[in-house]
């Protein structure tokens, strides 16, 4: 056994040298590990000039541990090799570097820009990183249409027109969304829909559409209603009530009250958006708010989108992998990120001044083709909407530490509770779903401390077990499984490959099943628990715990420890039964004309359009397959052979 060095952090004569021998000690235990890292980075330092570029350090089964960028990569690279002035952190980064690669490119903007792309891509362990897997919402008005259409947008903008964003939330969106349709009536029926109408339909009946499917708006009093809210969502929206003001007053005048109506109706709708805005951010124009605050070893960040002189919502972000990181680095680091799904507005505002800040406003700038500036408030309404942002992170924060620790309690009790040598870190959730064996899926879902980690939920379609046999289903599922854990990661020392917990939607027989196949494998170590419903099904909260040896445990009505394995089993009978509906429905639209090998959806719909229906397709003659337009006598022979082979 190793020995430790002497004194403890008790002795207060000897607190100081103790901390410096345990630094020591700490480099003294790695220096294998250190000396394999260093030789490493020297054989790549060598054959490095002194120009941009990106760097990826790797581990020894090629996965990356950190993405970094420098303005020279000759002597960035080089600073790894000096161990004596390294961070523990970055000591640990550099004992586990086996390989690296370089990407350099023609600037330093250009590798800070890379680099954030990288760092979303492979999520590296020792780089910061901003846990958000959600997309921003906008609001798109088309233009690829005669009469554009307005709706909600998530993900690449490939599509002509004008995006409005980001929202912090599909509620904030969806709100505003719904007041814009009643204050213009622009359409936001798909294309499709919009082509095949020949009355008007229910949102005309409510005032949130002008009609236009049916002629009931011209092409340009339409133009007139898109101007208008492109000139509201600007930031003009004054100039907009103003001009519905005028024509309300116009047509009172003329006694045209059911005109007079509708137009009270659309400025209550603006007076609606205006009046829903929480911060009061006039004056502002287009702009981001980013506050951070620390507070426990934590960090949070708080986000407010301001467009137009409009509160467009605000998010917290809780980045990862802040230990030892400046709070000004990691705040850059978070914009940056943040900024690869978001185009930047022209200001962003932050709290405090960011390291880099002229390369970061250079690279932000390289993104959109404009200029975008980083400034920190200091009079104004701008300081003190930066002062509400820095109250909201403090109170964001706070609630965090606060959940973060129930939620800690929990795992403790829940590892107590399972008979864990400790609460567990990740725990993965099995269900499966069918219909009497037919379209089977099995379901995995992974939580954490943090939370449910969605990305990394799996579906398992069912290949071998078709009937209607859940044992067997499950077998089938855990086999999948941890086979491929054993081919990844054999002694288990990556982190997110193996579970720390598994939990099982069953009993007695699907335990057995899953503890039959882990016993096949010879993986004898990995605590597994069955969750059933107790009496009635579970309604009075009285699920059974059933132990791999028999022993089975119950837990009471009103305990936090029930109430969270309830969630676990909830969500993973939310995702199967999704993941199965879905191949339900895609079964259903499924066509027999799909099973003929070389036929395209090209040549299936024109088959489908001369004959009527697939069943006509197969009775069809040859003669008959020949005339139907695009199908040549190669493709009608491979068709009437593919029915009729076995006759």
């Amino acid at each position: 056994m190793s020995k430790t060095p002497a004194g403890t952090p008790h002795d207060p004569r000897g607190a100081e040298r103790f901390n410096e021998e345990r630094a020591a000690y700490t480099v003294a235990s790695a220096q294998p590990n250190l000396e394999a890292g260093v030789t490493a980075i020297r054989e790549v330092q060598k054959t490095l000039k002194p120009i941009p570029g990106v760097y990826r350090m790797c581990d020894a089964r090629g996965d990356v541990l950190y993405v970094g960028k420098a303005r020279s990569l000759k002597a960035r690279v080089a600073n790894y090799t000096n161990v004596a002035q390294l961070s523990g952190r970055l000591q640990r980064m550099v004992s586990q570097c086996r390989s690296m690669e370089i990407i350099t490119t023609n600037s330093e903007a250009e590798a800070l820009l890379l680099e954030a792309q990288l760092i979303k891509r492979f999520r590296p362990a020792f780089n910061v990183l901003l846990r958000d897997d959600k997309s921003f919402p906008f609001i798109l008005l088309r233009s690829d249409h005669a009469f554009p259409r307005i709706h909600k947008h998530r993900g690449a903008r490939r599509a002509k027109g004008n995006y409005y964003g980001p929202f912090a939330s599909a509620g904030s969106v969806n709100t505003t969304l719904n007041a814009l349709q009643k204050l213009f009536l622009l359409r936001s029926c798909t294309d499709s829909f919009f082509n095949n109408r020949d009355r008007p339909c229910l949102l005309y009946q409510i005032k949130r559409c002008s009609g236009p499917c049916v002629g009931r708006i011209s092409e340009g009093d339409y133009d007139a209603l898109v101007d208008q809210a492109k000139d509201f969502l600007a930031g003009k929206s004054g100039q907009v009530q103003a001009d519905l003001e005028k024509q309300m007053a116009k047509a009172a005048e003329e006694l045209d009250f059911e005109t007079a109506a509708i137009l009270r109706d659309r400025l209550r709708a603006a007076t609606f958006i205006q009046g829903s805005q929480a911060i009061n951010a006039s004056g502002v124009g287009d702009a981001d708010v980013f506050a951070l605050a620390s507070k426990g070893g934590q960090i949070g960040v708080q986000a407010f989108f301001i467009r137009g002189g409009q509160n467009w919502g605000h998010r917290a972000f809780f980045p990862t992998h802040t230990k030892d990181v400046e709070e000004d680095q990691v705040l850059s680091n978070v914009i940056l990120q943040f900024y690869e799904e978001v185009p930047p507005p022209p200001n962003i505002l932050v709290d405090r001044m960011l390291p880099e800040s002229e390369l970061v406003e250079a690279a932000l700038s390289e993104v959109v083709g404009r200029i975008v500036k980083l400034s920190v408030p200091q009079r104004g309404d701008r300081r003190k909407l930066m002062e509400q942002a820095s109250r909201n992170a403090i109170e964001a924060l706070e609630r965090r530490l606060a959940e973060t620790g129930t939620k800690a309690k929990t795992h403790r009790e829940l590892a107590d509770f399972l008979e864990l040598g400790e609460p567990p870190q990740r725990i993965e959730v099995y269900d499966n779903s069918h219909i009497q064996g037919a379209k089977a899926v099995g379901a995995m879902v992974v939580a954490s401390p943090e939370g449910f980690e969605k990305s990394q939920y799996r579906k398992f379609n069912i290949k071998t077990a078709q009937t209607n046999d859940d044992y067997a289903m499950m077998r089938e599922v855990m086999e999948r499984r941890f086979t491929r854990a054993m081919k990844d990661d054999p002694d288990r020392a990556r982190e997110g490959v193996w579970p720390d917990l598994v939990l099982v939607d069953g009993g007695k027989g699907q335990l057995s099943s899953v503890m039959e196949v882990l016993g096949e494998l010879g993986i004898e170590d990995l605590p597994v628990i069955g969750i059933a419903k107790g009496p009635h099904h579970g309604r009075e909260g009285r699920e059974v715990f059933h132990f791999p040896d028999g022993r089975e445990k119950t837990l009471p009505t009103n305990s936090p420890v029930l109430f969270y394995a309830q969630r676990l089993r909830d969500e993973v009978h939310r995702y199967v039964i999704g993941a199965h509906r879905a191949k339900r429905s895609k079964a259903i639209t499924a066509s027999p004309l799909d099973e003929i090998p070389g036929i395209g959806p090209a040549r299936k719909r024109a088959l489908l359009l001369h004959f009527g229906t697939a069943g006509k397709v197969r009775a069809a003659s040859f003669e008959d397959l020949q005339r139907a337009p695009g199908v040549s006598d190669t493709v009608a022979r491979k068709i009437y052979d593919f029915y009729h082979a076995s006759g």
